[in-house]
């Protein structure tokens, strides 16, 4: 059974303590705050982005991050609750590889605060503690200053250009490589939280 908006902000209690922020799973209940965020942030997101604006392609989302290899985090503002972006974890590889590629955004009224490293802390941590994994990478156009400058502050380091590495907004777009890497030396962690 899917939780709601306020079970998953206590499930996330532990990890939000400190910030502006919180994170939870993005649920059905969901959809109308993120259409509509997405649809006023139009402007600010392409070409970068193309994150669900209708009805359908936000079930078409809720699907997929619902399959075991997907999470989606709706990154909340602490004092209203409100859903200020969207912050994925997308193809989740086991085995001996323990790996993911994110995908995010914010809303455009809330750009320029912060919230979005505090987030991407988070998820970070909950990439590392919760799902065990090993590695998380940012794929991100050159021209994204704004994402490329987020990734820095939260400590990933770039190793290099993939050319028309994903298709968005109809055309093949280069992508810069940037990851973040926990410092574990061993395939498992000792102190997951599960």
């Amino acid at each position: 059974m899917p939780r709601s908006r306020h079970e998953n902000r206590s499930a996330m209690a532990d990890e939000t303590r400190e910030g502006r922020v919180y994170i939870r799973s993005v649920v059905g209940a969901d959809r109308r705050e993120v259409l509509a965020l997405a649809r006023e942030s139009r402007e600010t997101h392409h070409p970068w982005i193309a994150p669900p604006l209708t009805a359908h392609m936000f079930r078409q989302y809720l699907r997929r991050i619902e399959r075991g290899d997907h999470e989606g985090f709706a990154v909340c503002i602490k004092a209203t609750d409100e859903i200020a972006g969207i912050i994925n974890i997308n193809n989740v590889v086991r085995g001996s590889f323990l790996s993911a590629s994110l995908g995010y955004y914010l809303g455009s009224r809330f750009v320029g605060n912060g919230y979005m490293v505090e987030a991407l802390t988070l998820v970070k941590q909950h990439a590392f503690r919760r799902l065990g994994l090993h590695r998380i990478e940012a794929n991100i156009q050159p021209d994204n200053i704004r994402s490329l400058n987020l990734v820095k502050r939260c400590g990933f380091v770039r190793e290099g250009l993939s050319p028309a590495y994903l298709f968005i907004n109809g055309a093949w777009r280069d992508h810069e490589r940037w990851a973040a890497v926990d410092d574990r030396d061993t395939l498992s962690r000792t102190d997951t939280w599960r």
